[in-house]
């Protein structure tokens, strides 16, 4: 299992309260986050992402990357996409929603 793989994944089973966070990209695209704090960053356990063209992926540890794009891997920097907060609710609503072709992550 490669590096960062493990550490997603550990931070995802970790007992760490989660953060959730809904941004837009230039493009009109929205990107939907959830964060695990470690040593002071946000580091994003899964991502889902609505493009413009309302096309949907998501990722985890469990997917973290196809032909289309991937989990990003670097800590979430929350002046981007123009963050805000998100409720648990409303983002496991979306995540259980999205049926991709993503191996079932």
């Amino acid at each position: 299992m490669d590096q960062r793989v493990a550490m997603l994944r550990e931070l995802d089973a970790s007992a760490e309260p989660r953060e959730h966070w809904q941004g837009k990209d230039g493009d009109g695209g929205l990107w939907l986050f959830e964060t695990v704090e470690s040593e002071g960053e946000y580091w994003v356990v899964r991502q889902v992402e609505i493009t413009a063209g309302r096309r949907v992926r998501k990722y985890s540890w469990r997917h973290i990357e196809d032909d289309h794009g991937f989990l990003t891997d670097q800590p979430l920097e929350l002046w981007e996409f123009g963050m805000t907060r998100l409720t648990a609710e409303v983002f496991e609503q979306l995540w259980d929603a999205v049926d991709c072709e993503c191996g079932g992550a």
